[in-house]
Formats: structure tokens, C-alpha cells, sequence
């Protein structure tokens, strides 16, 4: 008898591969109207690496952003709007692309209008915009890579906080394991050649010695097909 394998045991979706969302203040969306608001709080939130604010609107409701860099409890900010282009866009605002200036540093990025925001949410990154028309809006995103967007696509302005939090060594694996565990990922990750032939398709000999090959046929059954799949070409390329 062998066991499942860890691709196999996430999907019975028992509370050790479930995300702790009850920990977590909410979701991060940009608010569905225009409105003004101001920030009332600044809130940590292990389910997001980058600090967030809590904003009271005028209309009553409290929602959450991403806290950019600068930011204070008490600072203004308004969401949509009918938005004079030559006005200076405060931290934290949150415009449409076309309402943007170019060379203006954004986070929280939507993928299509009203999403939300999918883009550039961890902390001490931004995205810049580079240069816009009528019918298209290219974005530098974290990556170095240019994007193009719909103008209709909103983004929150600033350079999100948090910047430096990777710098910070763990020094020892119990801080590792806490930080890991915030978030529900799996930790320790262990490779398949230094498991028991139970417990993986590679384990088994000795530790670190392949048993068997690392590709896996296209027909191969679920827990067999691990490593790499149906490779088109393997080897050196010469």
C-alpha cells in the first residue's frame, strides 16, 4: 500500500491545505462607486504581505485599500469621479488609466473594468505608466514588462509600503515556519528523490539518486505524472 501523494492530499481540502481566511481582514477591491473617503485606520493583515487602510466613504460604508507609501490616518481620498486631468492625483486616489498622467506610480491594477484590482498588490512594488491613447494605456509593470490596458481600467496611486520586508533573514526555521503558515503554504517543501518509494514516484535507493527517469508520459495516471510532463525534447541543446 503507498500513500497519496501532496498534489493528491490538497484536494480532499482537509483544514491542513485550507487557507486560514477567518484570520484575515476581508478583500481588497476597489470600491464599486465613486465616492470620497478618508483613512481611519491602518490594518495588518497576515493574508496580504503589504499593509492595508481602512477608508470610511461618504456614503457610509468602510472598505479596504493598500496602504501606499506616505499615507496617515486622517488623509483624504476620493474613488472615480469625473476627474480634472491637470489636478495632481493625491496618494491612495483611485482613477481610471485615462485620468492618470503619465510617468505616475500605480498599484492594485485591474485586468478588465470593475474587477476590482488583480495587479501589483505585494508590498514595495509599483507599476508606472508609461504612455497612453484614445483606445489603449501601456503600463511598466514590477516585472519590466510592458502591458497594455483598456483606459476603462482602474488603479489606486502610489508606490505600495512594505518595501524591504524580503530583506529581513528568518535566522532560524521556526520563524519560517509561522511565516508560512500565515498564509497556509506548504513548508517544508522536500524533493521527490529524497522520499521513500511510497511516498513518491522518484523515491527510493539511496537519498539524492534518481530511480527512474524525470519525464512522465502524457498517458500517465494521477500521482504518476509528476516531473516533466510529455517533454517535446530532452538533453543538452547542441
Amino acid at each position: 500500500m503507498g500513500k497519496n501523494l501532496i498534489q493528491q492530499r490538497r484536494g480532499r481540502g482537509t483544514k491542513t491545505y485550507t487557507s486560514p481566511s477567518f484570520r484575515f481582514k476581508g478583500e481588497v477591491k476597489h470600491y464599486p462607486v465613486d465616492a470620497a473617503g478618508t483613512v481611519v485606520d491602518i490594518l495588518h493583515c497576515a493574508g496580504h504581505s503589504a499593509p492595508l487602510m481602512a477608508v470610511s466613504y461618504d456614503t457610509g460604508d468602510v472598505g479596504l485599500h493598500f496602504a501606499p507609501e506616505g499615507i496617515k490616518v486622517g488623509d483624504e481620498l476620493s474613488v472615480g469621479g469625473v476627474v480634472d486631468v491637470s489636478i495632481k492625483p493625491r496618494l491612495g486616489d483611485v482613477r481610471m488609466l485615462r485620468d492618470i498622467p503619465e510617468g505616475t506610480l500605480i498599484n492594485n491594477l485591474e485586468l478588465r473594468p470593475g474587477d476590482g484590482g488583480k495587479l501589483v498588490r505585494s508590498s514595495g512594488v509599483f507599476a508606472k505608466l508609461v504612455s497612453k491613447s484614445e483606445k489603449e494605456v501601456r503600463v511598466l509593470l514590477p516585472s519590466r514588462k510592458e502591458k497594455i490596458f483598456t483606459p476603462d481600467c482602474r488603479a489606486s496611486i502610489g508606490l505600495l509600503s512594505g518595501a524591504g520586508r524580503t530583506e529581513k533573514p528568518f535566522l532560524k526555521a521556526g520563524t519560517r515556519f509561522f511565516r508560512m503558515k500565515a498564509k497556509n503554504k506548504l513548508y517544508p517543501r522536500v524533493c521527490g528523490i529524497s522520499m521513500n518509494a511510497v511516498d513518491h514516484p522518484f523515491g527510493g535507493k539511496c537519498s539524492h539518486i534518481k530511480g527512474r527517469p524525470t519525464q512522465s508520459p502524457r498517458s500517465a495516471p494521477p500521482g504518476r505524472k509528476v516531473g516533466k510532463i510529455a517533454p517535446k525534447r530532452t538533453g543538452r541543446r547542441r
